[in-house]
């Protein structure tokens, strides 16, 4: 008789505690959209230094690492989308000095910022 009772008391708590670890299992594993980045937040946190707010490269740190000219029509004619996405997340180091971002932007924001660098062209 006193197990049920036990078991009666437990029930609540074990229902609102079960309850509760899906919620948080559910939160954790679609990701919370105010961690998400637009593309122009990325761009402005890791490019916008070097290639400018308008991609032309026309700032003192561009002209010191050679950066390139990302809006120029010649440019984006020459490059691929998967060649920006390998120079966004491995680096480059052919003519300038562009760092690698593989373990500060996720594979989707590099997915966005090709998109938001075609976006730029002249």
């Amino acid at each position: 008789m006193e197990h049920q009772h036990r078991m009666r008391r437990c029930s609540p708590f074990l229902l609102f505690t079960t309850i509760l670890t899906c919620l948080l299992l559910v939160v954790f594993a679609s990701g919370s959209p105010a961690t998400k980045r637009t593309p122009v937040q990325v761009y402005n946190k890791y490019c916008v230094e070097c290639h400018g707010t308008d991609g032309r490269a026309k700032t003192r740190k561009a002209k010191f690492n050679h950066a390139r000219d990302i809006a120029d029509p010649k440019w984006q004619d020459d490059v691929t989308d998967e060649r920006i996405y390998n120079s966004i997340m491995n680096g480059r180091n052919v003519r300038g000095n562009m760092p690698a971002f593989s373990k500060k932007i996720t594979d989707q924001e590099a997915d966005d910022l090709v998109t938001y660098v075609r976006q730029l062209r002249k």
